[in-house]
């Protein structure tokens, strides 16, 4: 059996599914089983999609206009084709001639998963190499301290002239978790004794 499914990005009248779905009736999908969503394809709660993904059965092909109508990325697009083969439900997408029942389908389709690899790869290359550019210069990564450098200054001496942890607290409102992750994040020696002592 021939599933459909159709993805507009807005649900404003101006934009709607007429070209989608012509194009999936001359492939041949019966009406009633057209499914579709009017919502960004970034949105990993579509609704219409759930459904034609619950409704399909071994033996049957599910059909978009374009691939860009079905995954939310290269990654995501991967996963639900993956998905549909284990459940022995073959994909086809109009627009690109995409069709793993066949085998240069099938080898577009392995092309893709390289693609997405690779671009996985390259993200992750980028942001280390980010994150080592951005330490050489005395940077850290991760979020914001919770305490503001002059704030932490002012602390660390208060801790080595004998101020108690308990006060340290108490006077510059801190709590007693936020200090020691602070501490710990800035490498304090005295941070062992501290998150004991507290």
């Amino acid at each position: 059996m021939l599933i459909g499914y159709m993805r507009v990005s807005s649900e404003s009248d101006r934009q709607n599914t007429d070209l989608q779905r012509d194009a999936l009736l001359n492939a041949g999908v019966d009406s009633r089983h057209l499914f579709e969503d009017r919502a960004s394809g970034a949105r990993d709660d579509r609704l219409g999609l759930a459904k034609a993904l619950a409704y399909v059965k071994p033996g049957d092909v599910l059909i978009v206009w374009k691939l860009d109508r079905l995954g939310r990325s290269l990654t995501h697009l991967i996963e639900i084709i993956n998905t549909l083969k284990e459940n022995q439900v073959a994909f086809r997408s109009l627009t690109e001639g995409m069709d793993t029942a066949t085998a240069s389908g099938e080898l577009l389709f392995h092309m893709f998963g390289a693609l997405a690899q690779y671009e996985r790869a390259l993200i992750t290359e980028r942001v280390n190499a980010g994150l080592a550019a951005a330490r050489r210069r005395g940077r850290r990564g991760g979020r914001p301290l919770a305490i503001s450098q002059e704030k932490i200054t002012v602390i660390m001496e208060s801790l080595r002239k004998g101020m108690s942890k308990s006060a340290v607290c108490r006077t510059f409102d801190v709590k007693r978790s936020t200090l020691i992750d602070t501490l710990a994040r800035m490498g304090w020696k005295g941070i062992t004794s501290i998150s004991t002592a507290l």
